[in-house]
This record gives C-alpha cells, sequence and structure tokens, in this order.
C-alpha cells in the first residue's frame, strides 16, 4: 500500500470502511473523496485493489462488482515469482475485440469487415506490466504485433524489469495492405499496418524483441476457406520460418545470421530453461525454392506466403545421432552408385 500513488491510497482507505451489508458505487467514492469527476479513475484503481480489501463491496454505475479483477493475476504472479517460473501471456482483451477478425486499419474500412484494435493487445499488457513492476515476477509476452506493445516493453526493460517478448516471421514481412480475401491471412493477432511491421524490426534491432516465434497453427483446408470473416484464426509456419528469416531478414542485411540463430533458439532456451537439444538441422543456404504449401509435411497448408522465394532448403534433421527427417535427393548419388 505505501507504494501505491496516492490517489489510489485515498481509495482503497475508502473501501476499507465499507460495512459488511452495504455497497458504493464508483461515483460515490469519487464523491467522497472530493473528486466527482474522478469515478474512471477510482474504477482504475479498484481494478487493482488488493486482495485483503473487501472490493466485492463496490459497484460498477451498472451495478456489477467492480473490484478485484487483477486479484487472481496478481497472486499468480506472486505465486510464480516464488516458485521461480514465469508468466507467459497472450494478451487480448475480449470486451475491446467487438466482433473484429482482421486489424481495425486500411483494408478492414475499405473493405467493410469488422477491425481488431490495437489497444485490445497492448492494454493488457500495460496491465500486467504495472503487477510486474508491484510483484517482481517474471513474465514473458507471446506474439506481439503493435507499435504500442513495442514501446510499453522497451520502456518495462529500461526500468529493469524481468520482461521478455516474442513476434512472429509474419508480422516483421507483412502488414494490413497485403490482405487478400482468403483464410491464408487471417491469424490472431492479426496483421497489423505498416508502423506496427516498423516498429517490431526496431525491436529486433535494439533488443527490445528477444525472440522470433511461429504461433504455429495448422487448420483444415475446410477450416481455412471461409475468408476473412469466417476463416479460423492462425496459419502454419513451422517449415517456412527459417528459410523466410534468413531470405527477407538476413540477406539484405536488416538482422545478423547470428542474431537469427539468437531469435529463434538462444534466448527461448534460456529463457525457458531449455536444454540445448542433442540434435540439428542442415540446411542449404545456397538453394533457392518457392514456397509450395502441397510440399508441407504439416497437414495445414494454410501461409501467407505461398510462392514467395525464398532461400535456405532444409535437407536433414538429426535427433540423439540419427537423422529423423532428410530430404530424399541427398541419397540419389549413393542410388546412382
Amino acid at each position: 500500500m505505501a507504494e501505491a500513488p496516492s490517489f489510489f491510497a485515498s481509495v482503497y482507505a475508502l473501501v476499507a470502511q465499507i460495512p459488511p451489508g452495504f455497497v458504493a458505487s464508483y461515483g460515490q467514492l469519487a464523491r467522497m473523496l472530493g473528486a466527482p469527476r474522478a469515478a474512471r479513475q477510482v474504477g482504475w484503481a479498484m481494478r487493482r485493489c488488493p486482495d485483503e480489501l473487501p472490493w466485492q463491496r463496490v459497484i460498477r454505475e451498472d451495478g456489477t462488482i467492480a473490484g478485484g479483477e487483477y486479484a487472481p493475476l496478481r497472486r499468480a504472479m506472486l505465486e510464480a515469482k516464488r516458485l521461480g517460473k514465469l508468466i507467459v501471456a497472450h494478451c487480448e482483451d475480449n470486451s475491446l475485440l467487438r466482433g473484429g477478425y482482421i486489424h481495425d486499419g486500411a483494408y478492414a474500412r475499405a473493405h467493410g469487415h469488422r477491425g481488431i484494435c490495437s489497444e485490445s493487445e497492448w492494454r493488457p499488457i500495460q496491465r500486467d506490466l504495472e503487477l510486474v513492476r508491484e510483484t517482481g515476477c517474471g513474465y514473458h509476452v507471446c506474439h506481439i504485433s503493435t507499435k504500442e506493445s513495442v514501446a510499453l516493453i522497451r520502456k518495462a526493460k529500461a526500468e529493469g524489469l524481468n520482461v521478455t517478448c516474442e513476434t512472429g516471421p509474419h508480422y516483421l514481412l507483412l502488414d494490413d495492405s497485403c490482405l487478400q480475401e482468403d483464410g491464408r491471412f487471417k491469424m490472431n493477432p492479426p496483421l497489423r499496418d505498416k508502423a506496427d511491421r516498423e516498429a517490431l524490426l526496431e525491436g529486433l534491432a535494439d533488443g527490445t524483441i528477444d525472440m522470433i516465434a511461429t504461433d504455429h497453427a495448422p487448420h483444415s483446408a475446410e477450416e481455412k476457406g471461409g475468408g476473412l470473416e469466417k476463416s479460423a484464426m492462425g496459419i502454419v509456419g513451422l517449415e517456412t520460418a527459417f528459410p523466410l528469416l534468413y531470405t527477407y531478414l538476413v540477406k539484405p542485411g536488416v538482422i545478423s545470421f547470428a542474431r537469427l540463430m539468437e531469435l529463434l533458439h538462444d534466448a527461448p532456451c534460456r529463457r525457458f530453461g531449455i536444454a540445448p537439444a542433442t540434435g540439428f538441422t542442415v540446411f542449404d543456404l545456397n538453394r533457392t525454392y518457392p514456397i509450395d504449401p502441397a510440399e508441407f509435411l504439416s497437414m495445414g497448408r494454410a501461409t501467407p506466403f505461398a510462392g514467395w522465394s525464398v532461400q535456405g532448403r532444409c535437407l536433414l534433421t538429426a535427433m540423439e545421432g540419427r537423422a529423423v527427417w532428410y530430404d530424399k535427393t541427398l541419397l540419389e548419388g549413393e542410388d546412382a552408385e
């Protein structure tokens, strides 16, 4: 309590005095504080109301229970800290989705689609970071896609908070100007606008973004056949991530090859305590080919990168001293002999 802003402390002092059997509204608390126009700020304080206070005795103006929304997450963070574990968050405020299914940007407006606002992602990150400051918990944000998210995490890191994050290949290489009326372009979070993509690239360059993850989500052709509105969320990425990132980030000099390995392998292993695998993968970095979903081993074939020319063909994957997959063309020489 001593570390809370003075306004929050005043709100909590009033809440502590609410007797059993009585309730107060945001507006009533604001008036009791001598700040009748501060009902919204009272609401923000109540969402962070400490567990020990009788937050169930405060109601919103619509009559629903107001306080304590953050209490379960605060308890989870404190327990995670005690156990030396991370909170790993898919940040999405469902109340801000409003039926959207692609980014709330120029494409959505031009084609009559319902959009998902950027705030639905960055607002929960902002909330969680407040709790990280309070609890000292280790925290990781999955697949960030907005410039605001990058800025919030950059600031948190500058403060010394134990925070990491990731983004996906598609958010680095595509934006909503690339959208087509096809389920292959629908994922969650959605492809944002150019400014967001540029902010993500800046985040890679300055270390704000720690990792790249595919968010691999295989769906059947039927599930992805309903266009942007009706298709399931998610695309496949395991078989395209390395060649895409090598071709369009490493080859042009956006990031180094060593940085790509850090993003895809080294940083995730460190952050999540994953022992380095006793295996390896062999790529032919000189081989150029078009991405063809028909060649995927995954049963999911939905990718917005179909037809893209990439460099870096996977030839072999080995684990524990044996090949678990290999390109059969590797044996052509032996067969000929």
